[in-house]
């Protein structure tokens, strides 16, 4: 297989953070990105999650309403209370 040489353009802090991070696992920051590519390939796809991990504002006040116990339902150990507590007038 030929090797082929490629430039590519990062941030100078960033290229000397991901050198020091993959050389303390025994990488180059070549043998790095090729390990990245040759996974893409493979997978057909980034091989890794991209987006906003964090969810948004709203899903973070849902979760804590949750929590909390605000807006949700008890619970119900049979689907005839389920029913019954739906055609109940509140």
């Amino acid at each position: 297989m030929a090797v082929v040489s490629t430039n590519i353009k990062i941030d100078q802090q960033l290229k000397k953070e991901s050198q020091e991070l993959f050389e303390s696992f025994g990488l180059s920051l070549s043998a790095a990105i090729n390990m990245f590519l040759r996974q893409s390939v493979r997978e057909g796809a980034i091989p890794f999650r991209v987006g906003n991990p964090l969810p948004n504002a709203e899903t973070v006040k849902a979760i804590e309403d949750a929590r909390n116990g605000i807006g949700v339902s008890r619970g119900f150990t049979s689907v005839s209370d389920l029913m019954e507590d739906l055609d109940a007038d509140d």
